[in-house]
């Protein structure tokens, strides 16, 4: 029997996060993904580098493909560097892929990275999650909803 995946991912060392996603789409589920990467662009996001912001994710076939990430070129990198913004190759399980593509196909979802990071092993990963986007007044809705939990935390902070 498989052993049950954590509610929440190790992550050490975040590298890029897409803290817009969350108030863009309303997230429905996260996926943890592994990336395939090409040497210089492991050196370049240990060193930081790396941008999420304008990325989204895709089923092709029966794989998942990250679009649009910005990986920057290894400042020392030489004639062996690599693109800055190649489509690279998400690593999941089969089931998960076939999961993915119902959803995109049939529910018109969307798959989005919300954060590339280093697990404890040091392996790349991306937090990917299946979500819907928001309309402009859902998101009104959602700032509103914010706002007054942020309110009654001081109204009992205060009282109590």
């Amino acid at each position: 029997m498989a052993r049950p995946k954590p509610l929440v991912f190790d992550k050490q060392k975040i590298v890029a996060e897409n803290r817009r996603a969350r108030f863009e789409y309303s997230v429905e589920q996260v996926f943890e993904a592994g990336i395939a990467l090409k040497g210089t662009e492991v050196k370049s996001l240990r060193s930081g580098q790396g941008s999420i912001a304008e990325s989204y994710a895709e089923v092709r076939g029966e794989e998942v493909w990250l679009v649009n990430a910005n990986v920057p070129e290894f400042s020392h990198g030489n004639r062996f560097n690599h693109e800055a913004k190649r489509p690279r190759k998400l690593l999941l399980h089969e089931r998960e892929v076939n999961k993915l593509h119902g959803a995109v196909a049939r529910e018109g979802m969307t798959l989005v990275p919300l954060s590339v990071y280093f697990n404890a092993r040091g392996r790349a990963k991306v937090e990917l999650a299946l979500a819907k986007g928001r309309k402009d007044h859902d998101k009104r809705e959602h700032i509103k909803e914010r706002e007054w939990k942020k309110e009654a935390g001081r109204l009992l902070r205060d009282k109590g």
